[in-house]
């Protein structure tokens, strides 16, 4: 199927200036926690990544090959998360930022994990990363 070609609509004032992957609110079963009754009980934990990247590595065509590949980070934090237990949600926060910033065409990264069943009268704790 072809699809009609709209280069050179976008004025330029309306060009984009930030390109950006997010991963929002991932649901993970983590030991994490320092308390007796945490320890070796798996708790949920949010993970929200959000990605800037350049313009070389934001797709321009439909095409496959020109994707970032995102799915990593789902299968990264996975790894990352049953690596290990974790006493604090900085130490796992600290992780993930690391494994993505290491990415090629990364311009600006934030990182926020939380935890959503510590209290019963908050939404979620949590920590937050950011390059900015």
């Amino acid at each position: 199927m072809n699809f009609p070609q709209l280069d050179g609509l976008v004025p330029e004032a309306l060009a984009p200036r930030t390109r950006r992957i997010v991963l929002r609110d991932f649901a993970v079963p983590i030991d994490i926690g320092f308390h007796d009754f945490e320890v070796g009980n798996p708790q949920r934990v949010f993970v929200t990544v959000e990605v800037w990247l350049d313009e070389a590595s934001f797709a321009s065509r439909d095409e496959v090959e020109c994707a970032w590949d995102y799915d990593f980070l789902r299968t990264e934090i996975l790894s990352l998360a049953k690596a290990r237990r974790y006493n604090l949600q900085e130490t796992l926060a600290r992780g993930v930022y690391a494994l993505v910033a290491a990415r090629a065409g990364v311009t600006a990264l934030r990182i926020s994990t939380s935890k959503p069943d510590v209290y019963p009268d908050c939404a979620s704790v949590g920590v937050e990363l950011a390059s900015f």
